[in-house]
C-alpha cells in the first residue's frame, strides 16, 4: 500500500494513528529497479540490511553500499572479494575489509556488550569463525575468540571450560565429524550454536556430515546452522546475548 493511501484511511478514519504508523514503516524502501533497499529494517527488527557480496554486479553493488551507508551511516557486507573492497573503496574511502572473514564494513563506534564465546574444532575452521565475530561485533555485542580446540586433542576444550562459562552464548564451528558441538554442549548451561563446516576429507561430503552430526547431537542445548553459515550464527548468537543482557 502506498503512503497516500495510508494517510487517507487515516483520514477517513478507517485505521488508527498506531495503525497508520505501522504500515507506513513496513512499507518503507527505496527503489533501485535491480534492488529494494530495505532502510526500516533496523527499526522493525532491530538490526538494519546487510549486504550478501558474492556474485553481485560492480554497479549493483556500489549503488547497494552507498545507499545503505547514506541512510545508516554504516553497513556490513559478507562473502566480499578483495576486487569487491577495492571497487568500493574508491567511493566509500573509510570501509574496511577482513580478507579472512570476507567481510566488508563501515561501522560506528559502539559499546559492545556481553558475551559471546566462538570455539572452532581447527585453524582451518577460523574463516568462518572470523565471519561470525565479525557480525556479532558489528551488531554490538563483545566476542571471546576460542580457536583449535577440537576434539583430537579434548584437554584443549577442557582447559577453556572457565571462559565458556562466561559466556551467555557459545557459537562452535567444526568439519570433519563435528563432535566438537556435543562436547561443549555438555559442559554448559547457554545455548550452543553449531556451525558445520565444509573442511574435511571425502566423506565429509562438503560439510553434510558435521551438519548431520550436529542435528543428531545427544547433547541438549544444541541448535544448527547452515553449512559455512558464520554470519547466521554470529546473528542469532546477537540476539541472544542481547537477552541475556537485558534480562540481567
Amino acid at each position: 500500500m502506498e503512503i497516500k493511501e495510508i494517510l487517507n484511511s487515516f483520514k477517513e478514519n478507517e485505521i488508527t494513528i498506531e495503525e497508520a504508523q505501522r504500515r507506513i514503516e513496513l512499507s518503507q524502501y527505496e527503489e533501485l529497479e535491480y534492488a529494494k533497499i530495505d532502510h526500516n529494517r533496523k527499526k522493525r527488527v532491530g538490526i538494519g540490511e546487510v549486504v550478501f557480496c558474492q556474485g553481485k554486479p560492480n554497479e549493483f553493488l556500489t549503488k547497494i553500499f552507498t545507499s545503505i551507508y547514506k541512510e545508516n551511516e554504516e553497513v556490513l557486507g559478507t562473502r566480499a572479494t578483495k576486487e569487491q573492497y577495492e571497487l568500493l573503496k574508491k567511493v566509500i574511502p573509510n570501509i574496511e575489509y577482513n580478507h579472512i572473514a570476507r567481510i566488508l564494513k563501515i561501522e560506528k563506534t559502539k559499546e559492545r556488550i556481553g558475551n559471546i564465546a566462538i570455539c572452532t574444532a581447527g585453524t582451518a575452521d577460523i574463516p568462518i569463525a572470523e565471519e561470525a565475530v565479525e557480525t556479532a561485533e558489528f551488531f554490538g555485542s563483545k566476542v571471546e575468540k576460542i580457536y583449535d580446540v577440537g576434539v583430537a586433542g579434548i584437554h584443549r576444550i577442557l582447559s577453556q571450560r572457565e571462559k565458556l562459562e562466561k559466556a551467555n552464548c557459545i557459537i562452535v564451528i567444526a568439519g570433519m565429524e563435528g563432535a566438537l558441538a556435543s562436547v561443549v554442549a555438555g559442559l554448559v548451561k547457554v545455548p550452543v550454536i553449531a556451525v558445520p563446516t565444509s573442511i574435511g576429507y571425502g566423506a565429509n561430503f562438503g560439510g553434510i556430515t558435521p551438519l548431520l552430526g550436529m542435528l543428531n547431537s545427544c547433547s541438549n542445548g544444541v541448535s544448527v546452522v547452515n553449512i559455512d553459515n558464520g554470519y547466521g550464527a554470529g546473528y542469532v548468537a546477537n540476539q541472544i546475548n542481547k537477552l541475556a543482557e537485558k534480562g540481567k
